[in-house]
């Protein structure tokens, strides 16, 4: 149906999530989790590395994937789920619903749970972590998930089903992420850390990853640099209820902040070390699956000079 990459999770390998990560909140009689990868176009990271063509990863990568093409994928498949008697939630990217934030706590006067006991609206599954569960790859140090056929290039939707389906087992090749820490070293932000991680105990699995600092990724994932320079009105992103997010500062290599595209923002940064970093490491590794005649990085790829505002 277009999924590149589908493999099955048995609903009691979420035993012990939190109430909020849970699915069997969202369907109490759920018995298995089909999980699907995605790929991000290797070829969608060529405009931003040439410093170029910066529309197409947020377009094609991004927003496309996870809410044109993979929903049709997920809901012409709950479809025949539904046609064989069993009933199937097609699950892909509606987190600007879910009731915690991103710390895992429950958002302030968001919502409120229907009865005692029960989840607040809207449940959150942890999708890096079902993709885990159903056997698709590893969650890398920068805690992108890799997958053994495309490393870091994947997007990932599910669906939830009180169908009894046969699980795969747990990701138990190669070990995808051999902790080189070019995430660490090329991530521009400086957001994920080398000494500060979080650690899960996950279906019997000890799982880590690097404490990442959210607000800087977040400010220089799309474009910007922190800056005391109040700008005019026009010239700052500012949402809906008027506040500006993540402060103030320039926008790199654009004056202005581009059109979102496909609800996504701008992913100026192209995940320059959680993605494109760690891509190049395990593509010159021979560890994918998904190879190519030519490596990736042939020329010096572009970066910001933050020293002059018209560079």
């Amino acid at each position: 149906m277009g999924a590149d990459v589908v493999k099955i999770g048995s609903i009691d390998r979420w035993e012990g999530a939190p109430i909020q990560m849970d699915p069997r909140q969202i369907m109490p009689e759920a018995k298995s989790i089909i999980g699907m990868l995605f790929r991000v176009n290797r070829g969608s990271l060529r405009g931003i590395e040439e410093g170029t063509f910066f529309s197409n990863y947020p377009a094609m990568g991004y927003g496309g994937l996870n809410y044109i093409y993979m929903p049709m994928v997920v809901i012409n498949l709950t479809k025949d789920i539904e046609d064989a008697g069993y009933e199937a939630i097609p699950y892909g990217h509606q987190s600007s619903w879910r009731a915690i934030g991103s710390d895992g706590t429950v958002r302030s006067g968001f919502s409120r749970p229907v009865a005692p006991g029960r989840a607040y609206p809207d449940v959150m599954v942890h999708l890096r972590i079902a993709a885990f569960l159903c056997g698709l790859g590893e969650i890398g140090y920068s805690k992108v998930f890799l997958s053994p056929q495309f490393g870091p290039r994947n997007r990932i939707g599910i669906v939830i089903t009180d169908a009894p389906l046969e699980p795969d087992p747990i990701y138990e090749g190669p070990q995808l992420c051999d902790r080189c820490m070019a995430c660490v070293r090329d991530c521009p932000a400086e957001a994920i850390p080398a000494d500060r991680t979080v650690k899960a105990r996950i279906c019997g699995h000890d799982l880590e990853w690097a404490d990442l600092n959210l607000a800087a990724c977040g400010t220089r994932f799309s474009g910007r640099l922190p800056t005391d320079e109040v700008l005019a009105e026009e010239d700052q992103y500012s949402p809906a209820n008027g506040e500006t997010y993540y402060g103030r500062g320039f926008w790199t290599p654009f004056y202005k902040k581009p059109p979102n595209l496909y609800v996504v923002g701008e992913g100026i940064c192209g995940g320059r070390g959680c993605i494109r970093a760690c891509m190049i490491q395990m593509e010159a590794r021979g560890v994918l699956e998904n190879k190519f005649r030519d490596k990736f990085r042939r020329r010096k790829p572009w970066a910001v000079d933050w020293s002059a505002d018209d560079e």
